[in-house]
């Protein structure tokens, strides 16, 4: 048993002080440090330095891996022409991107304060980063494939790369997922077949979905520059799906959709009615200049991510709060300070189905302390503060065990 005691303590009635935490691998309780001590006289003490905040530890939603190794290869600025560099830079960042780039990354989301990722894993490579990494990672298992011919293939090396990650779940943090690509990039029958598997196993369900103004005129009119780019690589000129067959495809499991840049307000709102969620990846939707998710007009919960290092510069969850505060200048500040935090704790363990996120008994005791240069003049500015001053954190807690 732990006792650790900070200035003040992220918690769903907000932020609370002159309390401390008891907890093994999960919470136990919360009350002053001095009723702790009385209940467990054997607990380790910890102390955190002055101006410290105890927050559960921060989820960052959606990540690829695979891409790691990237620094300049990839092109910036346009979606089509980045997709371009992708396929001719593909083979060798894939192939430079060893487990100790992809563990490297890892440690370095742990510096920001991540105690659990969703890695979307197009070909399962990360598989075994994903065991050793002492974070939680929700491992979601990425279906493509728009050719019908391949579907059975495709949909075959799918389903191993599922049983895979579903046989990990007792050895370590993984719990198995699935991922569908993209409208343009999956098969409507096989598309089908993986929501029905995620719906049977009760597994989490993500989709990009209306990332790039390319995309919506290739799903809308079958025009555009995503014809030229399939007829060049894949021979065909005609859409696999229309926006509206592949939404509905989703509707009877909830699913987080990736991005939503370009998607308009009546798709949002059917969405919203359907139960879904958003991941926002701010930072890679202005690098692939695929515009700005409207968060202000949003009536359907939301999280944010990094995506991967082929559209961002770090997985630094802190780097991604502080690009948010700049680009949606048309939310008060603090508000949306208040709305980011909730984004990657109770907003993202509740989409991504897990027993953390939050700072209450029965809780996994996952945390992330985050230390201030100096006492804030005004507790109702925490949250602002924490954004804003914070590189790394100063420890952070994994199921009780500290790893920082």
């Amino acid at each position: 048993m732990k006792i650790i005691q900070a200035d003040y303590i992220y918690t769903p009635n907000g932020y609370i002080h002159h309390q401390a935490v008891a907890f093994s691998d999960k919470i136990e309780e919360i009350a002053k440090v001095d009723t702790l001590k009385d209940t467990y006289p054997d607990a380790e003490i910890i102390q955190m330095q002055d101006h410290s905040i105890l927050y559960p530890g921060f989820i960052n939603t959606h990540v690829h891996l695979e891409f790691s190794s990237n620094k300049t290869s990839l092109k910036y600025g346009d979606f089509m022409p980045w997709l371009d560099s992708v396929i001719q830079h593909r083979e060798a960042l894939v192939g430079e991107c060893d487990n100790a780039v992809m563990m490297q990354q890892c440690q370095k989301m742990m510096a920001s304060g991540v105690t659990t990722f969703g890695a979307i894993s197009s070909f399962g490579n990360e598989l075994e980063v994903c065991e050793k990494t002492p974070q939680r990672v929700v491992f979601f298992n990425e279906l493509i494939g728009s050719n019908a011919m391949y579907a059975d293939m495709l949909y075959g090396d799918f389903m191993e790369r599922v049983k895979a990650s579903m046989s990990c779940e007792k050895s370590s943090r993984i719990s198995p997922a699935i991922a569908i690509h993209s409208p343009y990039s999956v098969h409507p029958i096989i598309l089908q077949k993986a929501v029905t598997v995620a719906k049977q196993h009760q597994l989490p369900l993500s989709a990009h979905f209306l990332e790039s103004k390319a995309e919506r005129i290739w799903l809308e009119e079958g025009k555009g520059a995503f014809k030229g780019f399939f007829e060049k690589y894949f021979n065909t000129s005609t859409p696999v799906s229309t926006i509206q067959e592949f939404m509905y495809a989703f509707d009877t499991h909830p699913t987080h959709f990736t991005h939503c840049t370009q998607a308009k307000q009546d798709e949002l709102d059917y969405l919203a009615q359907k139960g879904h969620s958003i991941a926002h990846c701010p930072r890679s939707n202005r690098y692939l200049g695929c515009g700005r998710l409207p968060i202000e007009n949003l009536n359907l919960p939301y999280t944010i991510a990094t995506d991967g290092l082929s559209s961002n510069d770090s997985l630094s969850i802190l780097d991604e709060l502080r690009a948010i505060l700049m680009m949606h200048h048309d939310i008060p500040m603090n508000t949306l300070a208040l709305q980011l935090i909730d984004a990657i704790t109770s907003k993202a363990s509740d989409i991504l189905g897990l027993n953390c996120g939050r700072i209450e008994v029965g809780r996994l005791a996952d945390f992330a302390i985050i230390t201030l240069d100096e006492k804030p003049k005004r507790e109702e500015e925490l949250a602002l503060w924490t954004i804003l001053h914070s590189k790394k954190v100063t420890q952070l807690y994994i199921e009780g065990e500290r790893y920082l």
